[in-house]
């Protein structure tokens, strides 16, 4: 499990240069120009015109929302499983709170379908990841409206819900943990975000954070095998091919 600071960012630009030391500033690390260091290193963040990526010298991943836009499409998004969980009778405009956002693409599909979408994300390397995404996506006129909505946050859910000053009328949750790490679902890039972020290791933490937020509804994202998070049996869930949504209804705060 790598911590922030055993990372290295490789920039080759000249002319992001300034970026990168910013960048690299913000989460306390080197920047080299060296790619054999970089690679030596094991796993490093690299900038380049193309955006802020992670890799290990072999496989990839970078906040891309471009791949999403086929699902974007007005039809496919109203058939989209987490936005049925998301919609609630009569109100048309929810305001809803990713607590574990990763790379954003769950708040991505929300915000085009109309909801306004607080993203919390307490990774230092994911949420540079994220926040790039974001930046790169308000240039995509397909992309610029949705992008929009979200608002992100760079810090802990967990200790965040319980303070907000208005109640979110939903919380998403989607904590990693182990049998889903495992399944042969996780694109293989994507193992690489596991080096940085652990599966949740309190997950009654942050169910119990989320009901301290006082939300209308909680919409918990599991495998469609997986374990209820925290044992709470849900009100009612919508289960797909591979995924479930649990979701969990409170009365009127």
């Amino acid at each position: 499990m790598y911590v922030a600071e055993e990372l290295i960012l490789l920039s080759e630009n000249e002319q992001l240069k300034e970026r990168a030391d910013a960048l690299a500033k913000r989460i306390g690390i080197s920047v080299t120009e060296d790619r054999n260091a970089a690679a030596e290193n094991g796993l490093f963040l690299e900038l380049s015109e193309e955006g802020l990526s992670l890799s290990d010298g072999d496989m990839i991943v970078k906040g891309d929302f471009t791949r999403l836009l086929p699902r974007l499409v007005k039809g496919r998004l109203n058939s989209e499983f987490l936005v049925k969980a998301a919609k609630m009778k009569g109100r048309e405009t929810l305001g809803i709170v990713d607590a574990t956002a990763g790379l954003g693409e769950d708040s991505l599909i929300l915000a085009a379908a109309g909801f306004n979408v607080r993203l919390y994300e307490y990774d230092p390397v994911i949420g540079l990841l994220l926040e790039d995404a974001l930046l790169r996506a308000k240039d995509v006129p397909e992309l610029c409206d949705a992008v929009g909505r979200m608002t992100l946050c760079l810090e802990n859910s967990i200790a965040a819900l319980p303070l907000l000053s208005e109640h979110p009328d939903v919380v998403l949750l989607d904590p990693m943990f182990p049998e889903r790490r495992k399944s042969a679902a996780v694109k293989k890039k994507f193992q690489l975000i596991h080096h940085l972020e652990k599966p949740c290791e309190d997950e009654e933490a942050l169910l119990q954070a989320a009901i301290l937020a006082k939300p209308k509804k909680i919409i918990i994202k599991r495998p469609v095998k997986g374990p209820y998070l925290g044992d709470r049996k849900p009100s009612y869930s919508i289960t797909g091919k591979a995924i479930r949504y649990d979701c969990l209804i409170f009365p009127e705060n």
